[in-house]
């Protein structure tokens, strides 16, 4: 491998938590999710020249991969077999957590499906702690737009995760 191949599958390996998060958010069905999984390493390799290393990795990261669960679909679905990684990509474990703890997570991640591909987005960046200024600048909205579509987001998600429960 190169230097290039290198240090990109480094940082693909530091970050690779964003993508599993980022892919749980999107998908339910576990070939669907390796399948964007793949779609945005693809990406992140394609557009990897473009990172200047003026911002962070992960907040470059963060764009591409957004960007890409967000467009996977509109497309006809496919595999991105037609063109290969230039490496081989071993995709590490998700880490498992316990009983109840992962059947709130399940619950809480069926509950992000029902949103529109804009609010899994910024429902994801407000998960990773980023600010109201950093999703924006992420999103290309308005501060105060982060402020009130999160406000009404998470009462959303409260009354579908209600409902969900009461299916149970």
């Amino acid at each position: 491998m190169n230097t290039k191949e290198t240090r990109f599958m480094q940082l693909i390996g530091d970050n690779k938590g964003i993508l599993f998060k980022i892919c749980r958010i999107y998908l339910d069905d576990a070939d669907d999710r390796d399948d964007l999984l793949q779609e945005m390493i693809l990406q992140l390799w394609k557009g990897f020249d473009s990172f200047k290393g003026e911002s962070k990795f992960s907040s470059w990261m963060y764009r591409v991969a957004l960007n890409t669960a967000i467009v996977f679909f509109k497309k006809q679905k496919r595999r991105p077999d037609s063109e290969q990684l230039p490496l081989n990509f071993e995709q590490p474990e998700e880490q498992s957590n316990s009983g109840e703890k992962e059947e709130q997570l399940a619950l809480f991640y069926k509950a992000v499906q029902e949103l529109n591909k804009v609010e899994k987005a910024l429902i994801f960046l407000y998960m990773e702690n980023q600010s109201h200024d950093e999703i924006a600048a992420n999103l290309g909205i308005t501060s105060i737009n982060v402020r009130v579509r999160l406000n009404r987001i998470k009462n959303r998600l409260k009354d579908i995760i209600k409902k969900l429960s009461h299916e149970h």
